[in-house]
């Protein structure tokens, strides 16, 4: 009678540690997933530890007892099968496979990246957004005290907008425990082009989420709904009616046990009520914009440049093999998320012999073949020019200015703030261009190319002309500045250059912006009088960049 309360209480202490340890961990039932070998390990071992305990007296009993060795042998077993999958997963064996992961377009850079105006340009980076964010927190006496800010900060597309979000967090467990009945009250989102930053508050709070202990904690709450699911890097992101939501991605493997990993569904997990939807990756909302994780995509681009030729010869040899460049940012396209980054050789030379964009949200990725600087050495170049002050360059984004791919670069003081803006020709990094507002470093950087050589089919591109007879000019004190704005008549106007042969980029009605500073000669202009100018376009006014 006592061996049988005896096995049944070693039964209920084993299955209470293996809920234990599963309720921590949270492995996914999956043999696709190393936490559940590593689970399985774990329990087979504890069984085996707690029947030695009880039944074996002494090291050659435990040599003799059939139990252990059986025991033992599938530990074993196990331990054999996983190394095994390991390594038939692996590009050492499957380098072909690992190489057609990805199969990148190529594409045109002037029809596939618009010009695009000021403020669709995303001027921060995510250290940026968090000082905003906390700044915006500490302002919050209401809630300071009790919530801090997650350091999240997804960048995504909002209503058209780039903006980075993230939900606040509870600053402690005591303030968890004191506040989890209502939840998070509230979510950050910053304008990325304007710098605006809004603590969003809820109706109803966030239930939902990594700051959460038990049940309600986002990684445990899917565990329960999904066993089997292997989730990849989690995002937070609104809909275009401010809800929050996380983004969960499920990966996919294709080779092997553990090889191959992309994304097959995606799971939609209301932040509020925890309502889960669970979707094919190609059936996913377009509003979402980060199903696949930037590293998995920077990853999936590695295999497929540097396994062109097989796994040796990309240990070896080497021969056409590229890489991305360390790091990466984001660009706004037609309502997604691009991850760009540079692509460059594996001989660690310091120029690219191209450049990526990845869908966040459908993998379709494209390849540019512009060679030029790579995205360090340009950020040395913009550097240099104002080394005086000791300011430090963001990792570059990609822009289309006047049909050239140009590094666009935020110059920080040492406490993290945006200073100057800097352009930088990808093709001849030595042509920069620095201002202290990204209008002033556009008009700096369009007068360089446009003196410094840069052509297309031997025309110098990026520079309009206009020439007519005045219409109306008045003068504006913009900042502590003065500006004549002009507008020419009608009859007689003539307009030249890319930007008048393209439909809708010219602004209405057409102003042009001139700088007394820059251009003091117009003071002696009038109505009636000809002017000709050259001019860049930008709403709401053209940005004149010389007088004739």
């Amino acid at each position: 009678m006592r061996k049988g309360k005896s096995k049944f209480l070693a039964v209920i202490i084993l299955v209470l540690l293996a809920g234990i340890y599963y309720y921590v961990t949270i492995p996914a039932i999956n043999i696709h997933s190393s936490g559940f070998w590593t689970f399985l390990l774990a329990v087979m071992v504890l069984i085996l530890v707690m029947y030695a305990v009880r039944r074996v007296r002494s090291v050659q009993e435990a040599k003799n007892n059939k139990v252990l060795k059986i025991g033992t042998g599938l530990v074993l077993l196990v331990l054999v099968v996983y190394g095994a999958g390991t390594l038939l997963s692996s590009p050492v064996v499957n380098a072909k496979k690992y190489q057609k992961l990805l199969e990148p377009e190529t594409g045109n850079f002037t029809e596939d990246i618009e010009q695009i105006s000021y403020d669709q340009i995303p001027l921060l980076d995510k250290d940026s957004a968090e000082l905003l964010g906390n700044r915006k927190m500490g302002s919050m006496v209401d809630m300071v005290s009790q919530f801090e800010v997650s350091n999240l900060y997804s960048q995504i597309n909002y209503q058209g907008r780039p903006v980075r979000v993230t939900p606040l967090e509870y600053a402690s467990f005591i303030k968890w425990f004191t506040n989890q009945k209502d939840g998070i009250p509230a979510y950050i989102m910053i304008d990325m082009a304007t710098q605006d930053t809004e603590l969003v508050k809820l109706k109803e709070g966030i239930k939902y989420s990594e700051a959460e202990y038990l049940n309600r904690n986002i990684y445990r709450h899917l565990r329960f709904q999904y066993p089997t699911y292997i989730f990849d890097q989690l995002s937070f992101e609104i809909n275009e009616d401010g809800v929050p939501y996380w983004i969960c991605p499920v990966k996919k493997y294709t080779i092997g046990l553990f090889g191959g990993q992309t994304i097959g569904r995606v799971v939609l997990c209301n932040a509020v009520t925890g309502e889960c939807q669970d979707v094919a990756v190609e059936d996913c909302p377009t509003w979402v914009d980060r199903v696949y994780p930037a590293d998995l995509l920077v990853e999936l681009y590695n295999y497929h440049g540097t396994l062109i030729n097989g796994f040796i010869n990309s240990v070896l040899g080497q021969k056409g093999c590229l890489k991305t460049t360390e790091g990466y940012n984001y660009l706004a396209l037609n309502d997604d998320v691009w991850v760009y980054t540079g692509v460059t050789s594996v001989s660690g030379d310091r120029s690219n012999v191209g450049f990526v964009l990845m869908n966040q949200r459908t993998k379709e990725t494209k390849y540019y073949e512009v060679s030029g600087a790579e995205e360090y050495s340009a950020m040395g170049s913009a550097e240099g020019q104002v080394q005086n002050l000791g300011y430090k360059a963001t990792f570059p984004l990609l822009l289309n200015i006047a049909n050239e791919p140009t590094y666009f670069i935020a110059l920080k003081d040492e406490a993290g703030l945006v200073k100057k803006y800097a352009m930088v020709n990808i093709q001849k990094y030595q042509n920069v261009a620095i201002g202290d507002t990204v209008a002033d470093c556009e008009k700096a950087y369009r007068k360089l190319i446009g003196t410094g050589g840069n052509s297309q089919n031997g025309e110098v591109v990026g520079i309009n002309t206009v020439s007519g007879k005045i219409k109306r000019i008045a003068q504006a004190v913009i900042e502590g500045n003065s500006h004549f704005y002009v507008v020419f008549e009608e009859d007689g106007l003539k307009l030249d250059g890319p930007d008048t042969k393209a439909e809708g980029v010219l602004p209405e009605p057409l102003i042009f912006d001139v700088p007394v500073a820059d251009y003091p000669e117009i003071v002696a202009y009038d109505v009636g009088d000809e002017l000709q100018m050259e001019f860049s376009a930008d709403t709401p006014a053209c940005q004149v960049l010389s007088l004739k």
